[in-house]
């Protein structure tokens, strides 16, 4: 199966104003086997730099914001957690740690 995160390279803060190219970078060569990693330019939540979400075909769509370089850790132990639930369902996303609290939305299949 084909899962995806999807980052929003162009997110920026006062703080940290290439956000989104640096969380790319990050995560870039550290995905998991069977992931793939797309940038796009805006995801239109440019109140909580940086979002990203998750998908794959037959699963739930995961959203997330204000997720940062720090965060990489637990973007990978989400994918780990994404990748083994059969529907995209997650029932216990504590491994995942900051990134639960993150969660903008959840789409079901």
């Amino acid at each position: 199966m084909s899962h995806e995160i999807v980052i929003c390279g162009s997110c920026r803060s006062d703080t940290a104003p290439e956000a989104g190219a640096a969380l790319v970078s990050a995560l870039e060569g550290r995905l998991p086997e069977g992931f793939r990693l797309t940038r796009v330019d805006c995801m239109s939540i440019c109140a909580q730099p940086v979002s990203l979400a998750f998908r794959a075909p037959g699963k739930a769509l995961y959203l997330f914001a204000g997720i940062g370089e720090a965060d990489v850790g637990d973007v990978l132990a989400f994918a780990a957690l994404f990748a083994a639930s059969g529907d995209g369902e997650i029932a216990d996303a504590r491994p995942a740690g900051r990134l639960r609290f993150c969660l903008r939305g959840r789409v079901p299949v």
